[in-house]
């Protein structure tokens, strides 16, 4: 990590003695946001990129308020809100979630599809994919799928069916260490190796579901470069009938860094980094 940030590391290695940043997702499925806004009783501040996310301040306890209970909104890292926004699902169309517990990412793109055409929401272990279900029901989510598949059979029996496809991908999880010091113990260079071996052959699927022209967001929750940069970039060489779509980054945002990867895609810039000495994640 310092060779990687540089002079950037020391405020990189700072921040994980500040305090952590927290937020929700109002669900609309469930309420109107500005009615929520006036009737909830915690301290807000927006998150800057989705629509429906807000920070919550230290002395609030929304999951123990009913409206949790209820649905009313989803507890969700600021981080983990952006990659179905930069999906932009529409009303009416055919979405599959490919890793999809415990459920954030799949119920903020429901919201976006407003109860209209379908949402599959995928999970490969049986435990996580009951917690998603739970979740997508308790979002009040109408036109979801559930299912508990590996991504190869459902890759068998979707071709090119889906408009807009998410893999938020298994990885090494250098991004939750503060949050989960599991994470931290399991972590090992031949795990970076492994994750992104795994993660080529998700994205392989994804890439057989999608229809032509279609849109494929990929996220993970570390910071290595072999699951980022590097699986993006082996991906496009694998299938070189995909690019790179150029996005606008928010504020504090950073852009990939083809220097981090060898044999680097075109457009690796326009992929997007949250890091958290940048922005509040």
């Amino acid at each position: 990590m310092k060779e990687m940030l540089g002079e950037e590391y020391a405020a990189f290695y700072a921040s994980y003695d500040l305090p952590k940043y927290q937020a929700l997702r109002i669900n609309p499925l469930k309420t109107e946001r500005d009615t929520f806004l006036l009737q909830a009783p915690f301290s807000l501040n927006r998150v800057p990129w989705t629509t429906n996310g807000y920070y919550y301040s230290g002395n609030d306890q929304p999951g123990r308020h009913p409206y949790h209970e209820a649905g009313v909104y989803y507890i969700q890292e600021p981080s983990a809100m952006a990659p179905a926004e930069y999906l932009m699902a529409e009303p009416g169309e055919r979405i599959l979630d490919l890793c999809a517990a415990p459920g954030g990412k799949s119920s903020q793109i429901a919201c976006s599809m407003q109860g209209e055409g379908l949402i599959v929401c995928n999970e490969i272990h049986p435990a996580r994919a009951k917690i998603l279900s739970e979740n997508i029901e308790r979002m009040g989510v109408c036109n979801a799928l559930v299912t508990n598949e590996t991504p190869q059979k459902l890759s068998d029996n979707f071709r090119e069916y889906f408009d807009r496809i998410l893999v938020d991908a298994p990885c090494s999880g250098e991004g939750m260490f503060r949050k989960n010091e599991d994470a931290c113990d399991e972590w090992s260079p031949e795990n970076v190796e492994n994750c992104a071996a795994r993660q080529a052959e998700i994205l392989d699927c994804a890439a057989e579901m999608l229809k032509p022209g279609g849109r494929l967001v990929y996220s993970t929750c570390t910071f290595a470069p072999t699951e980022n940069e590097g699986s993006i970039s082996r991906f496009l060489e694998r299938h070189p009938e995909f690019s790179i779509l150029p996005v606008e980054k928010k504020d504090g945002m950073m852009p990939g860094v083809p220097a981090w990867t060898e044999h680097p895609a075109d457009g690796l810039e326009h992929t997007i980094r949250l890091w958290p000495h940048h922005l509040k994640r």
